[in-house]
């Protein structure tokens, strides 16, 4: 399907129109069209070039008034950023008064955030002789190296030889505040299977729930 002739944006419109009008002017009368018709033309041509005129200048003015909107926000919020500051530092100032305000009242006695709510998920390196390298992540944000909020760091647990049925048969490894943890195995101990489980520890000293199972054999 073919475009329409007539631009649609209203510049282009009004500059194609303009030429046509001027050259409609020119042959009305060859071409076999009334005086009627052509000053119908000429009117609307009028009517179109007051009506755009005015939506440009409304449209400059809107502009205008909205950067002297923003300056004023801007230059007025940072007034009031500036008295909140003194105000948070006064002790004139009362909790009821700044609620009242509408602005920031501090907890003075801040809720204890709680056990740890996520589990860590460990992956193995034993691509070395009689070492395990375990990495640890929050399942709640596997691509980041950082703890969870209010954790001190992981707890590691083992158990040599058959898989733990129950958390009691494994034996504390380590506390590690950052990953990864390194297991370094004496000789004697080549080819058993070790298997790792851990638990986030909170700043408070609370655990959180057991990660899931990891297990590798120690190379020899």
């Amino acid at each position: 399907m073919s475009s329409s002739y007539l631009p649609a944006a209203d510049a282009d419109f009004s500059a194609w129109a303009r030429n046509f009008t001027a050259r409609v002017a020119k042959h009305w009368e060859d071409w076999g069209l009334t005086q009627d018709e052509f000053e119908t033309l000429v009117q609307k041509q009028w009517a179109w070039d007051a009506a755009f005129s005015a939506h440009a200048a409304a449209q400059a003015a809107a502009a205008s008034a909205r950067q002297a909107k923003d300056d004023a926000h801007r230059e007025y919020e940072t007034a009031i950023r500036s008295l909140v500051r003194r105000l948070q530092a006064s002790t004139a100032v009362t909790d009821t008064q700044r609620q009242g305000m509408g602005i920031t009242v501090r907890d003075h006695s801040p809720t204890p955030a709680g056990p740890p709510a996520t589990r860590p998920v460990a992956t193995l390196d034993t691509s070395q002789r009689l070492r395990h390298v375990i990495h640890f992540r929050d399942e709640g944000s596997p691509t980041s190296k950082a703890r969870p909020a209010g954790v001190m760091g992981c707890e590691i647990w083992v158990k040599i030889g058959a898989e733990p049925a129950d958390p009691s048969e494994l034996s504390f490894l380590a506390l590690d505040t950052s990953t990864p943890y390194t297991v370094d195995y004496p000789g004697s101990e080549a080819g058993e299977n070790a298997h790792y489980v851990l638990r986030w520890v909170s700043t408070r000293g609370e655990k959180g729930p057991w990660s899931a199972t990891v297990s590798a054999t120690v190379g020899a």
